[in-house]
């Protein structure tokens, strides 16, 4: 079964509607499935609201366990905390922040600031993180991003090498934006073994890791 917190609807940019995505993701044999548009601050009540109610018919329907989330991306990094404390506190199961992918012009210290906030879940695809924020991972228990996307995927070996390192537990999400970006189970194995990860670390990350994602959210693994 496929693990995925990391999906966007039309509500930010992705293509699909917030019911069809996870239609979709249910028939590609996934377990569980966070919609996580993009945010900043004024627009989550209206995102977070949508998303909830729509995974919430669809758990009921099908059974996929669907989660309403968000991705606070591009907020300045001083507001990055507030910002996900008021994503959590509107009821987003899952919290990740757009991490210093080196494909977008992200300010200089998101990282940091995600790394630092209790309200935060996973940091995606953090680009060329530095040895203190891997060991800042693995001390705030928050997920460091392997992901399958196209240009944030060229730091994934940096990512998986110093996150591992420290201690820092990884995940794999798709970041889907079109239906065929959803995960396969081919495809998860091999952008973990493009990451590098040893069979060993392919089992956390793709088995062992997914319900720790679960219980820091305070849901059920």
């Amino acid at each position: 079964m496929i693990y995925d917190f990391h999906t966007h609807t039309y509500l930010s940019d992705g293509v699909l509607s917030p019911i069809e995505l996870i239609r979709r993701a249910h028939v590609q044999d996934y377990k569980v499935i966070a919609v996580t548009d993009h945010v900043g601050l004024e627009d989550q009540e209206r995102v977070i609201k949508i998303l909830l109610g729509e995974c919430r018919r669809a758990t009921e329907a099908w059974g996929i366990v669907a989660l309403a989330g968000v991705e606070i991306t591009h907020v300045p990094k001083s507001l990055i905390s507030e910002a996900a404390q008021r994503a959590k506190d509107l009821g987003a199961q899952i919290v990740l922040v757009h991490g210093e992918t080196i494909v977008e012009p992200v300010e200089p210290g998101s990282n940091l600031a995600a790394l630092g906030s209790p309200h935060v879940d996973i940091l995606a695809h953090p680009g060329l993180i530095t040895e203190d924020e891997a060991s800042l991972a693995a001390e705030s228990g928050i997920f460091l991003e392997i992901t399958s996307r196209r240009g944030h995927s060229l730091t994934n070996g940096h990512v998986a090498r110093l996150g591992l390192s420290r201690g820092a537990k990884l995940i794999l999400d798709s970041d889907a934006h079109h239906p065929e970006d959803l995960l396969t189970k081919e495809l998860v194995q091999k952008v973990a073994r493009g990451a590098g990860l040893s069979e060993e670390e392919t089992t956390a990350l793709l088995e062992s890791n997914p319900p720790g994602v679960l219980r820091r959210s305070g849901l059920n693994a």
